[in-house]
């Protein structure tokens, strides 16, 4: 019987005792090298910031090959309750089971558990090495959907019995007749809904407002898919100024109030021609509209207006492939992204390349109301490396900081940051670092944990 106590939720406050019980799923292939090294660094970041007074009971579970080798279930039941029962938990990377069943594992738990928020912190550590010329302009955090959009796996095969009905249900039933090759397509339904998209916008603003972020970026496709990502992109604008009307002042509403304060006797309709160049040439219900979006920005003078809105959350969006553009060329403009679950995933791997590679990207998917959260890694389990005391374990050493900061454990956190700073600035890194950085010493898996260890 593990000795430790629960993290509980009461009144939508984590409370967390100075005893907790973790699950932990060490992972498969390199994992287990990784989750040896990892958890030394959390455990020494615990007693250097506590000093014994708090300390991690650590309970492990099983999922993977591990389970399936131990139980002939690639996820048992026992794991599911003891996340569930302790809320919160880590995970070093899993094997996808080939062929029928389960088609990922970390998108099952993610389903399972209703851990509807992706978190993905992404930031560079001095000396890490990069592609880009500017790799400390990045401090971006992404809030990716993590339940709805194409990962819902509502698909049917080419061919299938299920896709015939359903092209047959759209063409004869819907109208449908933009599919071009019908009878050798497959299908897959995109669900976005408002609650989804609502519950991951507030989960974005509360952390903004909390760390005092900058502005909060909806990334969407919405000129394309205006009923799935342009309703989020709305739903998003549209939630943020209801809900939280006093912290937050969306991008064109900065722009209205911006003009009034340059020309305290600008006109609505000159303040619609610097908002909207084409306003002259708008049909007289858009232009009805765009007076009353100036109007309504107008009302928020007492609150907002003469540069308070400066020190508001500024919310704005921007298009998925202008954003991958941009996060490359123009990293400064982002700070906290909520995004869907097809366009985070694109997202999070292409940033975490601008600051080093996914083998020190972390991840935490959240449920904010429920208090139930599992850090994780966020690369594969790389089996032609397992057992060797080779690889990288920055994804889940880094994971496991979020994972103590959500817990409120800040000052171990920042220990753990302290330490990766020292040990890849001191240039004491894995093989995947060294073969990149000049004058770098090669460092095993289990060395470079020692290695941050020194560095708190």
């Amino acid at each position: 019987m593990t000795q430790g106590t629960s993290i509980r939720m009461e009144n939508g406050t984590l409370q967390v005792p100075n005893d907790p019980i973790l699950p932990f799923i060490e992972g498969d292939g390199t994992g287990r090298d990784i989750w040896r090294a990892s958890q030394r660094v959390f455990d020494a970041a615990v007693e250097k910031a506590y000093n014994g007074e708090k300390k991690i009971v650590w309970q492990e579970v099983l999922a993977g090959e591990k389970a399936f080798k131990e139980t002939g279930n690639w996820l048992p039941d026992e794991t599911l309750a003891a996340f569930r029962a302790h809320l919160v938990g880590i995970k070093g990377p899993l094997t996808t089971p080939v062929g029928g069943g389960i088609r990922s594992l970390n998108v099952a738990l993610r389903q399972i558990l209703d851990l509807y928020t992706c978190l993905r912190p992404v930031r560079w550590f001095q000396g890490a090495p990069s592609p880009v010329r500017s790799p400390d302009q990045v401090d971006m955090v992404i809030f990716r959907e993590n339940t709805e959009d194409i990962y819902a796996g509502v698909e049917w095969e080419a061919g299938s019995d299920g896709v015939k009905k359903l092209i047959k249900f759209l063409q004869e039933e819907m109208g449908v007749n933009k599919i071009r090759f019908p009878n050798t397509s497959g299908l897959g339904i995109k669900p976005i809904s408002s609650e989804g998209t609502e519950r991951l916008v507030r989960a974005a603003i509360e952390y903004s407002l909390k760390y005092k972020r900058k502005s909060l970026t909806f990334v969407h496709k919405g000129n394309i898919m205006k009923f799935t990502e342009g309703a989020f992109r709305d739903w998003g604008y549209a939630f943020a100024t209801r809900e939280f009307r006093n912290d937050v002042v969306t991008e064109r509403e900065s722009w209205i109030l911006g003009n009034r304060e340059r020309n305290a006797g600008v006109t609505v309709d000159e303040n619609a021609r610097m908002i909207e160049p084409g306003f002259g040439w708008m049909a007289p219900e858009k232009q009805d509209e765009i007076r009353g979006e100036i109007n309504a920005a107008l009302a928020l003078w007492d609150t907002h207006g003469d540069r308070k809105w400066k020190k508001k959350l500024l919310i704005k969006d921007a298009i998925a492939d202008i954003a991958l553009q941009q996060v490359l060329t123009r990293p400064k403009s982002f700070d906290v992204i909520a995004t869907m679950n097809l366009n985070g995933d694109y997202l999070s791997d292409a940033l975490a390349a601008q600051v080093g590679g996914i083998g020190i990207a972390p991840g935490g998917n959240i449920n904010y109301v429920t208090g139930h959260a599992i850090f994780e890694a966020t690369h594969g389990t790389a089996p032609k490396y397992a057992d060797q005391d080779k690889v990288n374990p920055g994804s889940v050493i880094l994971s496991g900081e979020m994972m103590l900061r959500y817990m409120g454990w800040g000052a171990a956190a920042n220990l753990i940051l302290k330490g990766m700073d020292g040990a890849i600035g001191a240039k004491t890194v894995t093989y995947d670092f060294e073969r990149l950085m000049e004058g770098a010493t090669l460092r095993k898996c289990s060395e470079f944990a020692s290695d941050v260890i020194s560095h708190m």
